[in-house]
């Protein structure tokens, strides 16, 4: 029986061991403070936005008070116009009742002629 030996092959090295970082002594790493500066920066930019979008998923969102009092005489307008449409509905009955008065008078005089 022959049996060779050989030497193993050596797993591949990774492209960035990330215990390099952590393990030089050149001071903090400029690259971990990017990050977490980043990071700072969106949770403060964002913080507030989400919370205004949380509140207005729940409804709990305060209307803005010149927008309710538009919205409340946009109403009150809308109800005016209800009232004149009925208004408008009756004087075309009323109208159209006097064109068949005259014209039931007219006929009359026609007749005779």
């Amino acid at each position: 029986m022959i049996v060779l030996q050989g030497v193993p092959p050596t797993p591949p090295s990774p492209p960035f061991d990330p215990n390099l970082i952590f393990l030089s002594d050149h001071g903090p790493p400029i690259a971990l403070l990017i990050v977490i500066a980043a990071l700072a920066a969106a949770v403060i930019i964002l913080w507030p936005i989400m919370r205004a979008f949380g509140r207005r998923l729940e409804g709990k969102g305060g209307a803005d008070p010149a927008l309710r009092a538009e919205l409340e005489q946009l109403h009150a307008r809308l109800g005016e116009v209800d009232t004149l449409q009925a208004r408008m509905a009756e004087l075309e009955e009323r109208m159209d009742f006097t064109e068949r008065l005259l014209a039931q008078s007219r006929e009359p005089d026609r007749l005779q002629r």
